[in-house]
């Protein structure tokens, strides 16, 4: 069973269990992967369904801070509660040790020397860690370790 296989079995166990809050978050997730499909005419296979679900990862996070900012925990709270069940399809993430040694074996492999071969790095970065790990993090200790 692929991943949006499983996506789809997980919406239909939370209609027959009356979970609407679960339903919803799911469906939205549906609702972005058929978006991308239809868009560029293709069937998304599971690390373009990873992708997606970090877009809405990172969409809901951004929100978090606008929402704690302007004191609306209550929206805060629901955009959470999304990025649980959300969390749920992602791989298992990497430590902040192993996310360290893949920086430096793709700088070594790069062969960066500064802040000019960066995109080099992260390109390297961006297969390997995609949806494992936090890339703006990710970015930040390269930006760290070139300097």
């Amino acid at each position: 069973m692929n991943l949006k296989q499983q996506i789809t079995a997980d919406m239909k166990a939370a209609m027959r269990a009356g979970d609407t809050k679960r339903r919803d978050a799911i469906r939205l997730l549906l609702a972005a992967i058929k978006q991308r499909e239809v868009d560029e005419r293709i069937e998304l296979d599971d690390a373009a369904v990873v992708g997606v679900i970090e877009k809405m990862l990172k969409q809901r996070r951004d929100s978090i801070a606008q929402y704690e900012a302007a004191h609306r925990h209550d929206l805060a709270d629901a955009e959470n509660y999304e990025i649980s069940v959300l969390r749920v399809y992602m791989p298992q993430a990497l430590s902040d040790a192993e996310v360290e040694g893949a920086v430096a074996e793709a700088i070594s492999a790069a062969g960066a020397k500064g802040q000019q071969d960066m995109g080099r790095v992260m390109a390297v970065l961006k297969a390997r860690l995609s949806g494992r790990a936090d890339m703006g993090k990710v970015s930040a200790l390269v930006r760290v370790k070139l300097t």
